[in-house]
């Protein structure tokens, strides 16, 4: 990773506000996370304050254990009541998606006041208070409890946004006050996400997914497509995430996410599938998932919507669809012919390589950082 040959003379300090614990959230880890090491040679001395502890962690997306998420919540707003009493003495606060989860803009409005200079960094359309599908957060009332302003308030009143898609990206554009906003795309460390040695030939082809709970409804797009193809081809499905599924018919193995074994347990695959629905609120997504399978040099098969066709061209280095009819036909294919797979998944790790790692994108987070004390408020 570049860096600079000496310390800069100058350090300042950074408070990190965040929803998640250090290094268990996807979204966090293969995004800013994984540059800490770098901001501090460039002369930054971070403190990271997330609203969820370790232990509340442990129980978010289990099903009852209401008295720990209750307990959980509380001790998050302590967090937020210290932070707000700290966050002055910081040259620069970079928040995550939101200060608080629920209720009012009150938080964000208090942090906005009081921080010298304020980053925020914003990924998928929920955030702005768009439609969100009602699977992902069925009750209504605590989808008006998450208050839509509050990320709205940030991105307006921002010294610089940062967001995980061009379509996001205008969108933030428009009402930042700034007129200050970056697309950077998530980003991958290819040195240690990188393609296994060969699979012993015995093996079913093993089609593969990762993510959570609040993408599982993602997964079940494809439940038709997957009965399907279990009828006409050999294959396993393996799901990584952190949930319980079940898909009788289907060759199913259930791999619970561990941030020691999530190399090992994708280097397993061998092919990648991104489903995604075809509407607007997908237009914010930044395309992770597929960014890992490329960089583990996978075929990946995606639904062609919002980022996708951004990093991958259909038929070089993945495969691009939008009917189960495409689904099923793109996975049939990929099973029955292992010279495309190489050679998809060829391209897929060199494009990761030269677009998505760390040292292709850390020098956009650089600049950012570097254009809010240039542009003092």
């Amino acid at each position: 990773m570049k860096a600079p040959s000496a310390a800069p003379a100058i350090r300042r300090r950074m408070l990190v506000i965040c929803p998640f614990p250090i290094g268990v959230a996807a979204g966090q880890r293969l995004k800013y996370e994984q540059y800490f090491d770098r901001w501090r040679a460039n002369g930054y001395d971070i403190d990271v304050s997330s609203f969820m502890d370790e232990a509340m962690w442990a129980v978010v997306y289990e099903k009852g254990r209401y008295a720990q998420k209750v307990a959980g919540t509380l001790r998050g707003h302590m967090r937020r009541l210290r932070d707000i009493l700290r966050i002055a003495r910081y040259d620069v606060v970079y928040v995550f998606m939101w200060v608080t989860p629920f209720g009012t803009s009150l938080f964000e409005r208090l942090t906005r006041r009081l921080a010298k200079r304020l980053v925020l960094d914003v990924e998928d359309n929920v955030l702005l208070g768009q439609s969100l599908p009602k699977e992902h957060n069925p009750n209504p009332i605590v989808r008006w409890l998450k208050g839509p302003g509050k990320i709205r308030h940030l991105i307006a009143k921002a010294d610089h946004v940062i967001t995980s898609s061009p379509f996001l990206n205008d969108f933030c554009l428009g009402i930042n006050e700034n007129r200050a906003a970056t697309y950077i795309s998530s980003s991958i460390d290819t040195d240690r996400f990188a393609p296994s040695g060969p699979k012993p030939a015995d093996r079913p082809i093993t089609i593969g997914w990762t993510g959570t709970f609040s993408s599982m409804p993602f997964l079940a797009l494809l439940d038709d497509v997957f009965l399907k193809l279990a009828a006409r081809r050999t294959f396993r499905l393996r799901v990584i995430g952190n949930f319980d599924y079940a898909l009788p018919g289907v060759d199913l193995e259930i791999v619970r996410w561990t941030k020691e074994k999530e190399v090992e347990d994708l280097q397993e695959l061998d092919i990648g599938v991104y489903p995604l629905p075809i509407n607007d609120w997908v237009l914010g997504k930044s395309g992770l998932k597929a960014i890992q399978y490329m960089a583990f040099g996978l075929p990946c098969v995606a639904t062609e919507v919002g980022t996708t066709p951004l990093l991958i061209t259909h038929d070089q280095n993945g495969l691009l669809v939008r009917t189960d009819e495409e689904w099923l036909a793109a996975l049939e294919r990929l099973i029955d012919d292992a010279a495309l797979r190489a050679r998809l998944g060829g391209a897929a790790r060199a494009a990761a390589v030269a677009h998505y790692s760390l040292q292709a994108v850390g020098d956009d987070y650089d600049r950012v950082l570097s254009s809010v004390f240039k542009d003092k408020r």
